[in-house]
């Protein structure tokens, strides 16, 4: 058995995914969450407040820090738009305190990102060397990852993980994009033009375990399949898939009206990001292509 890592985030998607993937793959996991149910491995943390169970970090390999606002759930409005940037700076700046201050701190922190830091780019290919973009996404990435400073300055190497496009049917975006597919009602967003950054969930879990074995990785790492895609092709490969039609377009004004700047920035936005990092560490993707990797989810 290796030794123990942390997860913050266990109970949302990607999370409670991961707890499954590291367990079978060996790992003993602890998941820090902020109402514990009575399930083994489980232990209370509450940023807000700034306490946690000292006994969950004692002894840690890795800790993975996924916690945050769910960015997407309502339209932004100053108030949300407060909340997702505090419920990612505070708990992580918390979070790194409370592991610098440890007699034996864990040897790498994966800390959760987004490709959503690089901004509105439109066809340029984008790595992990490129510079910020513009915006309220750009803005909360940074800060998000600057609020890790206090561990990588404890000597903990951390890998801030720029997470793209979530792919399962499970929940997220494609979830959401299934019932309309289904029926017919699959459509392109705007121009179609701009680029979607995505990974499927399966080779996410393993890049976070490689990137807690790799130690030539810190920094950030694009967590994005090899070949991202436009949004066309995106709702073409799906429709494709499912078997089912995709002649509708909802143009860039409608999607404004209904969701505000969030549609700017999450559903018009491009970002072509490339994982070079992954690549050159070795990281083998089992789904590079976006067609194959929907066949697979959503095989029967």
């Amino acid at each position: 058995m290796n030794a123990p890592i942390v997860i913050t985030g266990a109970n949302g998607l990607v999370g409670s995914a991961l707890a499954e993937f590291a367990r079978d793959g060996g790992f003993a996991v602890r998941s820090l969450v902020r109402r514990p149910d009575g399930s083994p491995g489980q232990y209370a943390w509450d940023p807000a407040t700034r306490s946690v169970d000292p006994s969950a970090l004692d002894g840690v390999q890795a800790v993975v820090h996924l916690a945050g606002e769910n960015i997407a759930d309502r339209r932004w409005t100053d108030e949300t738009k407060s909340r997702i940037l505090s419920s990612r700076t505070q708990g992580t700046q918390f979070l790194c305190e409370t592991l610098a201050r440890l007699r034996k701190p864990p040897q790498v922190l994966v800390s959760a990102s987004a490709v959503g830091f690089y901004g509105d780019r439109g066809s340029e290919p984008l790595d992990e060397t490129s510079s910020r973009g513009r915006g309220f996404l750009a803005e909360v990435c940074e800060q998000w990852e600057q609020s890790t400073s206090v561990a990588r300055d404890a000597g903990i190497r951390v890998v801030l993980l720029r997470l793209g496009v979530v792919m399962t049917p499970a929940g997220g975006a494609l979830a959401k994009m299934l019932t309309p597919f289904r029926f017919g009602g699959g459509a392109t967003l705007g121009s179609g033009e701009q680029y979607v950054s995505w990974i499927a969930l399966e080779d996410l879990l393993a890049a976070i375990v490689h990137c807690i074995g790799e130690s030539r990785l810190d920094g950030p790492v694009n967590a994005t399949a090899p070949a991202p895609v436009t949004n066309a092709e995106l709702t073409r490969t799906l429709a494709s898939v499912l078997r089912r039609p995709a002649f509708l377009r909802v143009p860039a004004f409608v999607l404004r009206g209904l969701l505000g700047e969030m549609a700017d920035e999450m559903l018009l936005a491009s970002a072509k990001v490339l994982p070079r990092r992954l690549d050159k560490s070795g990281f083998v993707f089992r789904y590079p292509e976006l067609g194959a990797a929907l066949s697979a989810m959503l095989a029967g």
